[in-house]
């Protein structure tokens, strides 16, 4: 698993929301190793006059930005691949979104085992199946 939810700025534009969906999803699997079908992901879309950078709203400042959060099992990435993740992600977004401000952030969150899981099970539970 992870849960990916992703918020953009701008009005709701569902050609780029799956662009971007797709984008993350693949970097989450090659980079940090997930499951794409163990992956939910949301993408909420924030009016420019309502995303604020430095207390300005984009709907003044101009560009786009994006704040990223992917809830991942804790001790199962390391540093240097959490560190390449978020290069990689912003790279990426660049591409896609114009005028990116680089006070666009991606926070992974290290989410205990025990603390959550899905289909009513914990990761916990899920890490001391044995395997088949």
């Amino acid at each position: 698993m992870p849960s990916i939810s992703l918020k953009l700025s701008g009005p709701r534009n569902p050609n780029l929301g799956q662009q971007v969906m797709v984008v993350i999803n693949q970097l989450t699997a090659t980079v940090l190793g997930k499951q794409p079908e163990l992956m939910a992901t949301t993408v909420e879309y924030i009016a420019n006059e309502d995303w604020f950078i430095a207390g300005k709203p984009l709907s003044q400042a101009g560009g786009s930005a994006f704040h990223l959060v992917i809830s991942i099992t804790d001790e199962t990435n390391t540093k240097k691949e959490k560190a390449r993740f978020l290069l990689e992600v912003h790279s990426a977004m660049k591409k896609l979104l114009p005028d990116l401000h680089d006070i666009s952030y991606v926070y992974l969150i290290d989410a205990r085992a025990a603390a959550y899981g899905y289909g009513g099970r914990t990761q916990e539970w899920r890490h001391q199946q044995p395997v088949v």
